[in-house]
């Protein structure tokens, strides 16, 4: 398999948990912080590093972090997002911690249900149809709060549109996108560069790389392999309770 990093994004506040003052990823499911499930899943995926961004109250997360993966601090790198100005921002703080380019794997640290074998798939079916930015994407009967993958009649992958922005017409689109991704940091960061914030939350989204790479004259790919209890992210505590519930029955 390809060599690659990974990225977790994981600086968020999780102000809608029921405990603010808790970072989003040390929420508890099942007695286990969120964000140790997503670095299970990811080391298991033997990365050449993971950058973890970490932003409100980095310390707790950084201290969580370093105490159960102390085995594996030659690998995680921190990386400080200081305003949480959205996804895109985020990713593009690991700019200078990134030698050479190299294949990355886009993870978010809310979702900890994601499995290693459909990320390997994931990864495979990147690579074998020659993409150059490949998104993960799942079919589901009820889109709300998601970001929908627009295709054009013939199929081919358009963009992400996130709810907020989106007409309604695309709010009755099905398929959503994870916020996983697969590509290299020389498109990356490049296109990070010019991502603007013109949307309803005045963020840099990350999603707004897909139309931008496009334009390029890249291949641009949504995979469709994963199932919604997979993806399944994490921002109210009713939602921590239907993810504990997932992660029960594996």
């Amino acid at each position: 398999m390809t060599q690659f990093s990974i990225i977790i994004l994981a600086a968020g506040k999780g102000t809608r948990m029921n405990n603010p003052e808790t970072p989003k990823v040390l929420a508890q499911a099942n007695g286990k912080p969120l964000i140790a499930y997503v670095l299970d899943t990811a080391l298991q995926l033997e990365p050449t590093h993971i950058y973890l961004i970490v932003g409100y109250k980095k310390e707790l997360v950084i201290d969580c972090v370093t105490e159960k993966y102390r085995k594996c601090l030659d690998k995680i790198k921190f990386v400080h997002q200081q305003e949480q100005l959205g996804t895109g921002h985020a990713a593009k703080q690991v700019e200078p911690f990134v030698e050479q380019q190299t294949d990355v794997v886009i993870l978010a640290g809310d979702a900890p249900v994601i499995k290693p074998e459909t990320l390997q798939k994931f990864i495979s079916e990147h690579t074998a149809a020659g993409a150059d930015l490949s998104v993960l994407s799942a079919t589901v009967s009820d889109p709300a709060g998601y970001g929908r993958i627009v295709r054009a009649v013939d199929g081919e992958f358009i963009r992400i549109r996130e709810e907020k922005d989106a007409s309604l017409q695309e709010k009755a689109i099905n398929e959503i996108n994870s916020g996983i991704y697969f590509l290299n940091t020389g498109l990356l960061f490049p296109a990070l560069d010019k991502v603007k914030q013109n949307n309803a939350q005045k963020e840099y989204y990350l999603t707004d790389i897909i139309e931008i790479i496009k334009q390029q004259g890249k291949k641009v790919v949504a995979i469709n392999c994963a199932s919604f209890e997979e993806i399944q992210g994490v921002n109210t505590y009713e939602q921590l309770r239907e993810v504990e519930k997932i992660l029960s029955c594996d």
